[in-house]
């Protein structure tokens, strides 16, 4: 129980941090109404971090008294140069100066600049994830355990199934935490893995959001900065839609073992996961392409990574 208490603390805490100040700030025109490029149908970032190179972006700045001048080109934009909240100085500024370096040491071995930067959201997404690797392969393990002590829960669950009084479920309650305490089992953590994904996944919004060199590019001829939905009603929309079918395809897939995992006892864990996925389909419309390939890529990676454990216990 101390553990469990723990644990939702570590989650508010992470929550609490990407509710701090240093966040996107949409521009606005003089009637206070949010400015949008009507080619790629984005809305416009007011503090973008680096230059736009865009023509149609730079002419959409310069009628909103963006000045933009002001701004350091994005190759040559530094993270910590100002201050900018906890937040945004921690984690979104020096994520977005990672994606652009990556992107132009892909650049320079003959990548287009579109390209480059897709494949720069993928490859940090990649090396985030192995540095998380050791926490969230602990997180899988849970889930294993959890599949070890299902037949005595479910043991369990038989024996009070007709006994609803309050001592009984209290006595239940207190039968199901031995079991977890003798196994050594925390019921909280095999969902960790499903929140860990929302401070990531804020952080690569914001920092999609606010660095035109990624949102003003295409990759594979998708509009990175355009919404999925935006794309599906252009000439190419079979390719949005085929983003969009990967972006749910793959969020199933990687929330598929906690959901296989859990026990009728943990329902509102199960509830919590159908929820989540239910927000990603609607999300998904929504998204930006950028967001949509680091989404892609951190689903596959958490596929890949409970195979890795499954295929680990086996040969025990």
């Amino acid at each position: 129980m101390k553990e469990n208490k723990k644990t939702v603390k570590i989650l508010l805490l992470v929550l609490s941090l990407v509710m701090l100040t240093g966040c996107t700030k949409t521009l606005t025109d003089e009637n206070k109404k949010a400015v949008k490029d009507e080619a790629s149908g984005k809305t416009m970032t007011e503090n973008i971090l680096c230059r736009p190179t865009n023509e149609s972006a730079i002419k959409i700045y310069e009628e909103n008294n963006v000045d933009i001048d002001a701004l350091p080109k994005c190759e040559n934009f530094q993270p910590f140069d100002e201050y900018e909240g906890l937040w945004t100085t921690i984690f979104v500024k020096p994520l977005a100066w990672v994606i652009i370096k990556i992107g132009y040491l892909l650049g320079t071995i003959g990548l287009s600049q579109g390209l480059a930067n897709g494949f720069a959201i993928i490859l940090s997404c990649l090396a985030i994830r192995l540095i998380l690797y050791p926490f969230t392969k602990k997180t899988a393990m849970q889930s294993e355990k959890m599949k070890e002590v299902q037949p005595q829960l479910e043991k369990l669950e038989k024996k009070y199934k007709n006994r609803t009084s309050e001592e009984d479920q209290k006595r239940k309650a207190e039968e199901m935490m031995m079991i977890y305490q003798k196994n050594k089992i925390n019921p909280v953590s095999s969902c960790l893995l499903s929140f860990i994904q929302i401070p990531l996944l804020f952080a690569y919004l914001e920092a999609i959001n606010r660095t035109p060199v990624i949102f003003e590019n295409k990759f594979l001829k998708l509009d990175m900065g355009t919404t999925v939905s935006h794309g599906i009603m252009s000439n190419l929309w079979y390719l949005y839609a085929i983003l969009l079918l990967l972006i749910l395809a793959t969020s199933y897939l990687s929330f598929r073992k906690t959901l296989k995992d859990q026990t009728a006892m943990a329902a509102q864990m199960k509830g919590t996961i159908y929820f989540m996925l239910a927000m990603i389909v609607i999300a998904a419309f929504s998204l930006p392409v950028a967001l949509g390939l680091y989404w892609i890529t951190s689903s596959i990676f958490t596929v890949i990574q409970n195979l890795i454990v499954e295929r680990k216990k086996v040969k025990k």
